[in-house]
């Protein structure tokens, strides 16, 4: 699908960096002609594979992990339960053992502020009815019984210690234009029904749209005119009253400025998209690095970040292609600009396996088939050097076979398993991209709460896709 495409009608664009993975693929030329994998790489990764069959083997990453302030987990797809699983066993080790204050993932504001309140005991009666409402496509990125777990723990670590800041999760992601209006203006309603109604006139600027980012976007590139002026009008209005609605609740006034923030970012993100190119990459990747900065501040001076996101948005994109593009991504803008208070990037990879994942925008999910990755890559290499899974940590300062440019799968919400070995490898120094690298060998696809899921090859069936 070409990257300037749209996502379809009232539905959310999916969140896999396939613009990344387009812009990868039209560069592969340089990697098709990719050798086989060479035995001085295998040696070196067999040289320092470090065994991963439970939690307690986790612990020399958490050693590396120290004092760090900011650790970004990733995954090379938004749909593999194995990802979910060990993003959840670094997590809860992170919180119980180093304190850390919130996990903040790629997912909207709105929905992800919901299991925040669950977490922290103040709504919701279960996991699944919380994580039921993340309904629109592709719902099976949270929906899904493995971040059940995740939040049940989380809630039940918060219960068992009252004395400490109970553990937040939020979303960092810039898609809930109107969710996050509707949620501005229920919280002026509240506070101040005059400006609520200065700000449901302000927001009616986008009402001719439907809802429907796509019809927005096109507009804007036909016609020279937008609704930003309003967007930032109500933002800007909402922070010069930040004192009195702060005394109503810090943590109220907060959900909805950040509200008010994603309508103005999701304004322009949606605007640039349909030019084409890497500017709404880097509106999205810069807007979420916003949100946790707003976050690590909101939970004051010794706060520590849990991100969990693609690969393709935690590993430094100045050790990939991206470069060449314009694009940067939440691992270098963090790094960049947070190094001085510890930041880790561990990158997630498997050989082969089972995915959630759908053909097309929009359409039904798909338990996949996922071939084992393609000779010469990052992935093959791992496979070679051990058997099952293993914890890589890596030392960007020395020079190595690891440090050479090599494929790196990247699996997003839309997928086809039979173009994959032509496609789906961003051309990646591992070293430099990450700090570590949890590789499984073998993976099978997420449990998602929206059933039914069909396996590649059978007959499609009904799925509530959120339209």
């Amino acid at each position: 699908m070409p990257r300037t495409a749209l996502p379809a009608p009232n539905r959310r664009r999916g969140t896999a960096d396939e613009v990344e993975l387009g812009m990868a693929n039209d560069l592969l030329s340089r990697l098709r002609g990719e050798s086989a994998t060479p035995a001085s790489l295998v040696s070196e990764l067999r040289s320092l594979a470090l065994p991963l069959e439970d939690s307690t083997d986790l612990d020399p990453l958490l050693d590396r992990i120290g004092d760090a302030r900011y650790v970004l987990l990733g995954e090379a797809t938004h749909g593999t339960s194995e990802f979910y699983t060990w993003r959840t066993r670094i997590s809860q080790r992170l919180i119980a053992e180093k304190g850390f204050s919130f996990i903040a993932v790629e997912g909207d504001w709105p929905d992800c502020y919901a299991v925040n309140r669950f977490v922290k005991g103040r709504a919701g009666e279960s996991a699944e009815q919380v994580l039921h409402a993340f309904a629109r496509w592709p719902a099976w990125m949270w929906a899904n019984r493995e971040v059940v777990q995740l939040i049940e723990w989380l809630r039940a670590h918060n219960d068992s210690h009252p004395e400490r800041e109970p553990t937040g999760f939020y979303g960092l992601d810039v898609y809930s234009l109107w969710d996050s209006m509707d949620a501005v203006l229920e919280y002026l309603q509240r506070l101040d029904p005059d400006l609520a109604r200065n700000a449901r006139r302000a927001y009616g600027c986008f009402e001719p749209y439907a809802e429907d980012a796509q019809e927005y976007a096109r507009a804007t590139a036909l016609v020279p005119t937008s609704c930003e002026d309003e967007a930032v009008r109500i933002l800007h209005a909402l922070r010069s009253r930040r004192s009195e609605f702060r005394e109503d609740g810090p943590e109220a006034y907060f959900n909805a400025e950040q509200n008010a923030l994603v309508a103005r970012n999701a304004e322009l993100y949606y605007r640039t998209m349909v030019r084409g190119g890497s500017a709404s990459w880097n509106v999205r990747d810069n807007h979420m690095v916003e949100t946790l900065e707003r976050l690590m501040a909101h939970h004051g001076p010794r706060a520590k970040a849990i991100v969990w996101e693609h690969n393709t948005h935690i590993g430094d994109a100045r050790f990939t292609d991206m470069a060449r593009s314009g694009m940067v991504n939440v691992g270098q803008l963090v790094r960049q600009e947070r190094e001085r208070d510890g930041v880790v990037l561990v990158g997630f990879g498997t050989h082969r396996g089972t995915v959630i994942a759908s053909r097309e925008w929009g359409a039904p999910m798909e338990r996949m088939n996922v071939p084992a990755a393609r000779e010469g890559s990052i992935e093959d290499a791992m496979h070679r050097a051990q058997e099952g899974d293993a914890l890589f940590l890596f030392d960007r300062s020395k020079d190595s076979d690891i440090g050479e440019p090599r494929g790196h799968r990247a699996i997003g919400v839309v997928y086809d398993p039979r173009t994959e070995h032509w496609g789906n490898y961003v051309p990646t120094i591992l070293t430099g991209r990450y700090d570590a690298f949890l590789y499984i060998d073998e993976t099978k696809g997420v449990d998602p709460l929206h059933m039914p899921v069909r396996m590649d090859g059978e007959v499609p069936e009904t799925y509530p896709t959120g339209q």
